[in-house]
């Protein structure tokens, strides 16, 4: 899923930079236009994230603070989604909405796998 490719308010990123720590509080969520995004937990690398992807929805979608932190592994070019933005394209673009509910069935799976 790419539909920010071509977003004019896709922001550079260089590699190393912090994009959002774990426990913060968080109101956006995160869509990867170009680079890669490596997400942590307690210091532990859960998952490399590229081109189309994005994080964290959680504190987007349930007001709490970020259960993982994010920071760019390379320079990246990233799309910075709120509250109002993330209604209108879950509204207005079905297929964002129906990527992510698979996006985040693959991460609960792929963490229940994990824990077994």
């Amino acid at each position: 899923m790419n539909l920010f490719r071509s977003s004019p308010d896709a922001k550079p990123v260089a590699a190393g930079t912090e994009i959002c720590r774990e426990g913060e509080p968080g109101n956006t969520m995160f869509a990867i236009v170009e680079g890669t995004v490596e997400i942590r937990r307690g210091g532990r690398v859960l998952e490399t994230l590229g081109e189309g992807e994005f994080f964290g929805e959680m504190a987007l979608v349930d007001h709490s603070p970020r259960s993982a932190s994010a920071s760019a592994r390379t320079d990246c070019r990233i799309v910075e989604i709120d509250e109002k933005r993330f209604g209108f394209m879950v509204q207005q673009t079905p297929y964002f909405a129906l990527e992510m509910i698979r996006t985040l069935v693959r991460r609960l799976r792929h963490r229940v796998g994990e824990q077994a």
